[in-house]
Formats: structure tokens, sequence, C-alpha cells
């Protein structure tokens, strides 16, 4: 099996792959500094990781995908680096559509929308549109996203049901949260991969990861190639996944 061609079929640990992968892209911006470039030639480049990752999660049947793009943190960056990442996005989407279309991958934003601007917004509920039959692969991306903005989101909701009567306090449990979460209808993620070294989970999906495999991979995001997903996959599998059971009661798979 070659890593650059890889596919279900062929994948030796086919029935330990995960149903959900999550991605914090790091490392865009110390790429492109590390080759004397702007900041936007290293999100530029990540746009070709991305794409590799999408692929490869299509190709070997995993559900869903979330590829962490842009954090409420995110607007503190310098306004043109800020401008200049609006503008890719507008850019790439709208030709990433028929790509989309072909690999049977349904596009999603998560996070806050009020808070995007509107013409970035107008191309992403396009996209989303277009895409909502697909069920190959769902693939979301975390824009103006935050976890924490994401539980206040949900006890915000919660408590709306709880004053109209809809609910009572004690009828809520963790599926009752987890339907509120941007992330409902999806399994929660098995795999965490995060590049560039960096050992924190950056506010990504608090909910979602509790039990998940984290792997940290060296690598800056753009140079995340099929090898290195496969090395990531391969490390799942490896895992022995216990729920917080003890050893002798553990869960694999």
């Amino acid at each position: 099996m070659s890593d650059e061609a890889f596919d279900r079929q062929e994948w030796p640990d086919a029935d330990r792959l995960p149903r959900h992968v999550a991605v914090i892209m790091d490392g865009n911006g110390r790429w492109a500094e590390s080759r004397n470039l702007p900041k936007i030639a290293g999100h530029r480049a990540g746009t070709d990781a991305a794409r590799t990752t999408i692929e490869c999660c299509g190709r070997l049947g995993i559900e869903a995908l979330t590829l962490y793009s842009f954090s409420t943190e995110n607007w503190n960056r310098p306004p043109e680096e800020v401008e200049a990442l609006m503008g890719l996005i507008l850019e790439m989407l709208p030709g990433e559509q028929d790509e989309l279309m072909r690999r049977g991958v349904r596009f999603r934003m998560i996070g806050d929308r009020e808070g995007m601007p509107g013409r970035v917004m107008k191309a992403i509920e396009a996209a989303e549109a277009r895409t909502a039959g697909n069920t190959r692969l769902t693939l979301n991306i975390a824009l103006n996203y935050g976890g924490r903005q994401e539980l206040v989101h949900a006890m915000h909701t919660l408590g709306e049901r709880i004053a109209s009567g809809e609910i009572r306090p004690d009828q809520i449990d963790e599926a009752m949260v987890s339907s509120t979460l941007w992330t409902a209808g999806l399994p929660d993620p098995d795999l965490l991969i995060r590049t560039a070294g960096e050992m924190r989970i950056s506010n990504f999906l608090l909910w979602q990861i509790s039990y998940a495999e984290i792997v940290v991979d060296e690598r800056r995001w753009p140079d995340f190639d099929e090898a290195a997903m496969a090395e990531a996959l391969r490390a799942y599998a490896r895992r022995d996944r216990r729920f917080g059971a003890r050893p002798d009661e553990s869960t694999t798979g």
C-alpha cells in the first residue's frame, strides 16, 4: 500500500479508523516566515494541506472532518492579516465547490455566524446549500469559533427552552447538551491532530473531545501531507481506548 494513494480497502486497520477527525491546523505563519514569505502565503499553502486531508478522509470512509480555521481570538491579529484570510476564503470557496460535489463532501461552517463579514457568510451559505445533499464526508470548517463560546451558546439555547416551559432543568442530560452544539448530529471526534508541535487545545471542541485520542505532529500545517495523515491514523489505531475504564475493562476500536 502506498501512503500517497491509500483507501479504505487497502488500509490495514480499516476496522480501527476514527469516525470523526478534528485538526488544529497550526504553523502556517511560521512556515511562511521560515521562507521569508508573507504570512498569507503560509495560509494559502495550508489550503493545499487541507485539500489533501479532505481527500484522504473521503477515500477512507471517515464520516466527519473538522478543521479549525479561524478562532474567535484570531480577530486580534493584525487587520491586514485578518482581511487577507477573509479574502482567501472568498477566493477559494467558490472554486472548491465542484470538487466537493465530485467527492460527495458536505460543507458546513461551525462557529458564530453573526460575527462574520456578510460577503463571507454569503459565500459560505452558498457552499452549504449546494453540498447539503452530499453524504460521503461531512466537512466542518470552524470559523469565528471558540469552544467556550459554543458552550455559552448551548446554555442560552437550553435556558430559553426552560423559560418557555418546553423542558425542565432536571431533564437536561449529556445528549441534550450535545444536541445544542454546533456539531449536533455528528459523532464526537475520535482523533484530534495538532500540527507544529504545540501541546495545547486552544479552546477547540472542548465538550466534544472529552475522550478523543490526541496526536501532535511536529510538522507545520502546510507540510502535513498524506504520509503524515497515515502516521496519525496508524498512531490512533495502536491506541487502547479505555473511555475511563480500568485496563481489563477497556474498549477498543
